[in-house]
């Protein structure tokens, strides 16, 4: 055993112990809030109507206990691969086999985390097929006994969206759990991270934020709220399991979370504001049901948790600055429990019911979250405003992280063009033109002003993005990485761009075809009125013309750098190849014969509009006109970028030229003569010498060739 090692399993000796002694209570602190909120909010007592199923006092309690140690086990799975991907610093291991620099790799500790992810993944898998089977038994009203023994399992996990949620968790969990114990790359610990997120996810939005009045900003609400907690919850959890152990870097690693919570913080307290106005828009229900209490005292922990924060700042990390862990590891432990028992009061928030909506619900508000807008007018696209949640938290970071770049650059002394910056803001300005106005609000009933919506975010607000150059603004704003071999955001986004990954999206042929394909992919395929039934389908539908727009007109016109750059005539080339497809989508649509997605625009059909068909006929039109605009765009920034890069390799050679004709003029000097009686020597970088030696040569050719 190494010295190193022996060090390790000693450290580990010493705080193993206290590790086991914080988890018990915390542990027996989610439990303890879980049990009370049960029993104040009523859940634990439900009372069982006659003729129908009672699932039995196990499932009753046995539901919300599994539930909570599958999102314990899944905040703390996320904490570890947070530790190993981000917390810790990253270790160089000698030289690349490609270059002179130094490969980052994890290190030993950052490893030990990845391999604890492991276990911790395969118990949030364990935990969720254990939430999965009791999930049944309380929707069949049958005991949890006979669902194991029985047909109903599998007869049910496929047709309830709970059991088909839990079941993604239970997969997305076991592939987590298996890849944890085999990688040990940095690339591969945050891919990790990101799989966990995503099955964070599924659970969460099957729930009350699903069927809410307002479920299209619940919705987007929940899902911002638990990718908020689960870094903070697990990601303290294992600072302070780091701190138990007496593990090196301690600062370092507290530094890094404390300055990531503040931001889940704000984000945990923004979503849960905005889940509580949606599903209680009445202030007095919040004292008036048992679900407004319970949100009330989450409020309260919210509160103290943030206390915890603030106090963590102002005196715990100063503290560790100075090596004396002690009182952050106390504060921290406490914290931990805080969390945990808070944890119990979301998942008793959970089974217990919001109030029913005291106006009934018509049919197209149940499907669109709001209800049949009035007759459509240029005033009402332009006033009548739909506030889109995800939209609008889009608009804002896109906005506020370009413009504190811009800020930082210049209080640095260095410019930013003017141009950039404008073009940037007016991109975000597009987008929430089309998502919190009113063409948001007549998109789910138009297809006319759906497709408006579609040509904006694909084909308009793209260009104005990649003309902002947001990755070399970051690039140059960022600051590299304090710790010598480690990777902060700057040497992330400079390794993503250089990765195989980014090489093979980014190639001018698999852009052009997500560009096009997808769109006629989308369209005339049942996904378009799979998509629309659904808001989330509909967010992923919008972001996706967002995203497949910003990277082909980056492919086009991106000023950023690419893993490929196309020569002009190969760009208007692809240019004016593409734009056609654009067109035939259009025609296609003028020349239907049968609406696309009958059942939603049947269901969502307003009075005052046109049919179906000749709306749809409509947003045909509008596609196939829509495609001069940015094509006319593109040829103005493209034509500017040659004639301006023509510029820069004109003075490049200018400069080359320059420097050759002093490099000659010096051996001449040396040599005792004139520039003009100097060596005949050719510097390899002087091309305008180069070219008039040959020049000379062919001369002297031609010369001998007439005195023959």
């Amino acid at each position: 055993m190494s010295k190193a090692t022996a060090e390790a399993v000693k450290k580990a000796g010493h705080g193993g112990p206290d590790l086991l002694r914080a988890a018990v209570i915390a542990v027996a602190a989610g439990v303890a809030g879980l049990v009370v909120a049960l029993v104040l909010g009523g859940a634990a007592a439900e009372k069982v109507i006659p003729g129908l199923g009672d699932a039995g006092t196990v499932t009753r309690w046995g539901l919300p206990l599994s539930r909570l140690a599958m999102n314990l086990c899944a905040a703390v799975t996320v904490g570890a691969l947070l530790a190993a991907a981000a917390l810790l610093p990253l270790e160089g291991s000698g030289r690349a086999k490609d270059g002179p620099r130094d490969v980052p790799r994890l290190s030993e500790d950052a490893t030990g985390y990845l391999r604890a992810a492991s276990w911790l993944a395969a118990a949030w898998a364990t935990a969720a097929a254990a939430t999965l089977v009791f999930t049944v038994a309380d929707v069949l009203g049958q005991p949890v006994g006979q669902v194991i023994t029985g047909s109903e399992l599998s007869g049910y996990v496929g047709q309830l969206p709970q059991g088909t949620a839990l079941m993604i968790v239970v997969l997305l969990a076991v592939v987590v759990a298996l890849l944890a114990r085999t990688t040990a790359t940095p690339a591969a610990a945050f891919g990790l991270l990101a799989v966990a997120g995503i099955a964070l996810l599924p659970p969460p939005l099957t729930g009350h934020s699903a069927s809410s009045a307002n479920h299209s900003v619940a919705t987007t609400g929940v899902a911002l709220h638990v990718l908020a907690v689960a870094p903070w919850v697990g990601g303290l959890a294992v600072v302070g399991a780091h701190a138990l152990l007496r593990r090196d870097r301690l600062d370092v690693v507290a530094d890094r979370f404390s300055r990531m919570a503040v931001w889940c913080f704000v984000a945990v307290g923004a979503s849960g504001l905005v889940n509580v106005l949606a599903r209680l828009p009445d202030p007095s229900e919040l004292v008036g049901t048992d679900y407004g209490r319970l949100a009330i005292g989450k409020m309260i922990a919210f509160a103290v948790l943030g206390w915890f924060g603030w106090w963590h700042r102002g005196r715990t990390l100063p503290a560790l600055a100075e090596r004396r862990p002690g009182a952050f590891t106390r504060l921290a432990t406490v914290e931990v429990a805080v969390m945990a028992a808070t944890a119990g009061l979301a998942v008793a928030l959970a089974r217990t019911a919001p109030p029913a909506p005291t106006a009934e619900e018509s049919p197209v508000e149940a499907l669109i979250g709001y209800g049949m807008p009035p007759a459509i007018t240029p005033g009402r696209l332009a006033g009548l405003w739909q506030f889109d949640f995800f939209f609008a938290v889009l608009a804002a970071v896109l906005a506020g992280l370009y413009l504190a770049g811009v800020v930082r650059l210049r209080r640095r002394g260095d410019r930013w063009p003017v141009g950039r910056t404008a073009a940037w803001l007016l991109g975000v300005l597009t987008i929430v033109t089309v998502t919190q106005t009113g063409v948001a609000k007549y998109a789910p009933v138009l297809f006319s002003v759906h497709m408006v919506q579609h040509m904006v975010l694909n084909m308009l607000t793209p260009i104005l993005l990649v003309l902002g150059a947001p990755v070399t603004l970051a690039l140059r704003a960022l600051k590299p990485a304090r710790i010598r071999g480690d990777r902060g955001p700057r040497e992330w986004l400079a390794a993503a761009l250089h990765s195989r990954a980014a090489g093979i999206i980014a190639h001018p042929a698999t852009a052009t075809v997500i560009f096009v394909v997808s769109t006629f992919a989308l369209y005339f395929t049942p996904l378009f009125e799979t998509a629309m039934r659904n808001h989330l389908g509909h967010i992923a539908m919008s972001a996706h013309f967002l995203l497949a727009g910003t990277l082909f007109f980056w492919v086009l016109i991106g000023v950023d750098p690419a893993p490929r750059k196309l020569p002009y005539p190969g760009r208007i080339l692809l240019l004016f190849v593409t734009m056609p497809f654009h067109a035939f989508f259009g025609i296609a649509l003028m020349n239907l014969g049968e609406p696309l997605a009958r059942g939603w625009y049947t269901a969502v059909d307003p009075p005052w509009g046109a049919s179906t068909l000749s709306d749809q006929h409509t947003g045909g039109a509008i596609a196939w006109g829509f495609g001069e605009i940015p094509t006319f765009i593109v040829l103005i920034a493209m034509a500017f970028q040659w004639y301006f890069d023509d510029q820069r390799q004109a003075r490049r050679l200018d400069r080359k030229a320059d420097r050759a004709e002093e490099r000659r003029a010096a051996r001449a000097a040396a040599a005792g003569g004139d520039a003009a009686a100097g060596p005949d020597v050719i510097d390899e970088d002087d091309e305008l010498g180069a070219y008039n030696a040959r020049l000379a040569k062919l001369a002297e050719r031609d010369e001998r060739s007439r005195e023959r």
